[in-house]
């Protein structure tokens, strides 16, 4: 490509950031190219010089300088292969698909990014939920072992759109925990921030000192739905951030770890008896602004071993509904 060009933006790239933008159109581009290009003007939406964040909207035009050969030229796609069992195993997950959105019932156990010793994922499987069109986008993630509500994006505009409406705050997240011990009060708010810190427990986060730099604002409004003898409790969480491990460290710091979470509760957090050893963390619903106007509500039923201990302890999902009337959002 050694001549300027004029591309517009189409209908499904309504949303995406210039330098995302970018990647897609010209992927072997580095970003220190981009940036360059940016500063000196070379690079212009409209007409106008544009920061790499900028948001674009369809039907506006970029500029594109000469990127040489090299540049222009596609990145060979990566090898992708899901299994048959894998396939249809994923395919099982999806609670809900339009032509912008599908919906999965993430099971407990299975992480949603590879990592280190990670080789199973979600993110693995995506090109499997492809169906007729483009492979899904992750918009959101939950911890391997907590199950529930998975939003994924169908396409660029969709994904741009998700994740605006996920950063303005514009979704509304319910989590159901089995807790250790019952929270005092019984609704309120958990307003505690939380750091991280490094070594080999990094993805393990804590309450913040004052004056620490790290320290990020969490808070989680939280209510007792029901009690099993005053030593467990089914408790909704509906956290106002989006912080790492959020939910499971204010369970914890109200002295009622979730049941499981060892990381967390310690041995404190492993009741015994009939209740199984595994989280008891499930993201129950989600409310969130539709990329195609509207809103979209979706619930995920309970995971096996939650459905065993709700069993077990006589609960009634009925008597979650409202749980939160009374608590500002």
């Amino acid at each position: 490509m050694n001549e300027v060009s004029q591309i517009g933006v189409t209908q499904e790239e309504d949303g995406v950031r210039l330098d995302r933008w970018f990647k897609r159109r010209f992927p072997m581009l580095t970003h220190g190219r981009l940036e360059k290009l940016l500063r000196t003007g070379q690079v212009r939406v409209d007409g106008a010089r544009a920061k790499a964040n900028a948001r674009l909207a369809a039907g506006q035009v970029v500029r594109v300088p000469p990127l040489g050969e090299e540049a222009a030229k596609p990145a060979p796609k990566p090898e992708r292969s899901v299994s048959d069992k894998d396939a249809e195993f994923v395919r099982s997950l999806v609670i809900h698909k339009d032509k912008s959105v599908l919906v999965l019932n993430k099971p407990a156990g299975l992480a949603v990014q590879g990592g280190t010793k990670t080789e199973r994922h979600l993110d693995g499987m995506l090109d499997a939920l492809a169906f007729e069109g483009e492979r899904p986008r992750l918009v959101h993630r939950l911890d391997r072992d907590t199950s529930g509500v998975l939003v994924l994006a169908r396409t660029a505009r969709a994904a741009a759109s998700l994740a605006r409406a996920f950063k303005q705050k514009d979704a509304r997240k319910i989590y159901w925990a089995l807790v250790v011990g019952v929270p005092v009060p019984r609704q309120g708010t958990i307003d505690l921030a939380l750091t991280k810190q490094g070594g080999p427990r990094a993805e393990r986060v804590f309450a913040a000192e004052k004056g620490d730099e790290n320290a990020r604002d969490a808070a989680t409004h939280f209510s007792t739905v029901a009690m099993a003898a005053h030593k467990l409790a089914w408790v909704a969480f509906m956290p106002l951030t989006g912080r790492t491990h959020q939910i499971r460290a204010h369970a914890a710091a109200i002295s009622t770890p979730i049941v499981g979470d060892g990381k967390y509760g310690g041995v404190n957090a492993h009741p015994g008896g009939e209740i199984p050893r595994k989280l008891h963390l499930h993201a129950r619903s989600i409310d969130i602004a539709h990329p195609d106007g509207g809103r979209l509500f979706i619930e995920a039923d309970l995971p096996p071993h939650m459905k065993a201990s709700w069993k077990l302890l006589g609960f009634d999902l009925r008597d979650a509904e409202d749980a939160f009337a009374g608590l500002e959002e």
